[in-house]
């Protein structure tokens, strides 16, 4: 029996040992090899160095980018994945009308938001891209502003209920408010009771979860859908997170459809395309929003029920998460960071004071301190720390070749903090992006929304909304730090989630 045991071991290595030979020895595998990078072992590649804490992770791959500057391999398991961060190559790849479609960590989303815009690829996402773009245009987001300019206010007045000096737990706060925006401008849903806020925060926290199923998963590829099956715990938790986030975005969209057949469909029979058209039905007791139009496309038959849901599924996660977290660390900054501070609030004080803090499109477009605060946020914490393309035919970067089949990973965190193009890279500078300084500048060494033709389609709703919420915070309170950023671990997650709750102090300023 014995002799039957070591044989079939003895076969499982040989064919380990053919099977691992096979792929290094192929094309693909010998230009992976050929890059610098952590050693791979067979069949498990580089996944054993990665099986560690998400924030030992997170600091891992800041490590390998810094060592092996400016590109640099992993093997996961039998995928290969190419990591880069220098702009040159970055611009080649992001300008690619080739390279536009996404596989590896993003097939871990479908299951969530399926292929909506974030996660499509080819004629699909062309032709949603298309769709969506007249949603996104300035003038029809200079109609959504009034929403979020009433949840500045909103956010304002909650801080002031709390107390003239009050420690706050950012990231809640934050994505309470930028939550509650992208619902009613862009689905015109409003999040006012407490069933709906109790409904909001297990939205929220089913974001959470799915981020962390997704990187257990992007970490563990032999686990495929079906294994799920007998991994009793992981499927149920993946189950009930996926089903709870995909009835928060069907109750949107049917509670959205129903008032529209309630009233015959008359906005939408009102609802013109032309973006620079200041129709009224854009008016404050229904406001049209970004789900109106889609909703108009399906009476058109350019998009379905299914086509409807993965896009609001894709506009409320990376509307509102991303967009908290930008608005986090930049009220972290600005609490560690006084001279910024107070040069952000005199500027946002000589355009409201006149008017009492209240605020209009206008008066955004003159915040260009504090615009740069922001940019200046992004740069040293970028809400979506990497980006990924799957590589369908050879592209010759800069400072390698990358072959058919693989994926490459944008490091955009090492990239905004690369010492051979920032000077003092982790210092807070908001003159960085001042003109002149922009000009000297690669243009790929900034990119926090990416670039090219998948560029962010939500880039200049999120910086008016971010420009919006922090203004009020400013006209209203001083900021003093209670956790710094130094001390802020970072975890890897689709997005830069702190690992911990952080918090900063408010104090109201007194305008009597």
């Amino acid at each position: 029996m014995w002799f039957y045991v070591i044989l079939a071991l003895v076969e499982a290595a040989l064919m380990i040992m053919f099977a691992h030979f096979y792929l290094h020895m192929s094309r693909t595998g010998r230009a992976i090899d050929a890059l610098p990078g952590p050693r791979a072992i067979p069949i498990l590649g580089n996944l054993l160095q990665l099986h560690v804490t998400l924030v030992e992770l997170f600091g891992l791959l800041r490590e390998w980018g810094a060592k092996y500057y400016p590109v640099y391999r992993l093997w996961f398991s039998i995928k290969p994945v190419v990591f880069i961060q220098h702009p040159d190559d970055i611009e080649i790849l992001l300008m690619s009308s080739k390279h536009i479609n996404k596989e590896m960590a993003y097939e871990h989303l479908y299951s969530w938001l399926q292929t909506g815009l974030l996660t499509s690829g080819d004629k699909k996402w062309h032709q949603r891209r298309k769709l969506l773009t007249p949603a996104f245009h300035f003038n029809v987001l200079k109609k959504y502003m009034e929403i979020t300019f009433e949840q500045s206010n909103k956010a304002v007045t909650d801080l002031e209920s709390l107390g003239k000096e009050t420690n706050v737990n950012l990231l809640p706060y934050c994505s309470k408010y930028t939550l509650n925006i992208i619902c009613e401008s862009s689905m015109g849903v409003s999040l006012t009771s407490e069933q709906d806020n109790n409904e909001a925060k297990k939205y929220k926290d089913a974001v959470y979860k799915i981020g962390n199923i997704i990187i257990y998963r992007l970490l563990r590829p032999y686990i495929l859908d079906w294994m799920l099956h007998f991994m009793p715990q992981l499927n149920k938790e993946t189950k009930n997170t996926l089903g709870y986030l995909h009835r928060f975005t069907s109750k949107i969209v049917n509670e959205r459809r129903e008032y529209h057949i309630s009233t015959g469909y008359q906005q939408l029979n009102d609802l013109n395309h032309e973006a620079d058209d200041d129709t009224a039905v854009y008016g404050k007791k229904r406001r049209l929003a970004m789900l109106d139009l889609l909703l108009t496309d399906e009476k058109n038959g350019l998009i379905d029920d299914a086509g409807i849901n993965e896009e609001v599924s894709t506009f409320i996660f990376e509307g509102h998460d991303t967009t908290a977290l930008a608005m986090c660390y930049a009220i972290l900054l600005l609490a560690e960071n006084k001279e910024a501070q107070k040069k952000a609030r005199e500027e946002v004080e000589e355009l409201l004071k006149p008017k009492n803090g209240a605020m209009d499109t206008s008066d955004l477009q003159k915040m260009n301190y504090l615009e740069r605060c922001i940019k200046e946020t992004i740069r040293l914490y970028p809400s979506v720390p990497m980006i990924a393309r799957r590589i369908d035919e050879d592209l010759q970067l800069k400072h390698c070749l990358v072959p058919q089949g693989s994926n490459v990973f944008v490091h955009l965190f090492n990239c905004h903090r690369d010492p051979h193009f920032w000077s003092e890279p982790d210092k807070f500078d908001p003159d960085r992006f001042l003109p002149d300084e922009i000009k000297k500048r690669h243009p790929f060494c900034y990119v926090p929304f990416s670039a090219g033709y998948r560029n962010c389609i939500g880039q200049k709703f999120a910086m008016m909304e971010l420009k919006s919420l922090i203004a009020r915070i400013l006209y209203d309170f001083y900021l003093e730090p209670i956790d710094h950023l130094s001390d802020i671990k970072i975890q890897s997650d689709i997005v830069l989630r702190p690992a911990t709750p952080v918090q900063t102090k408010f104090i109201k300023i007194d305008r009597s």
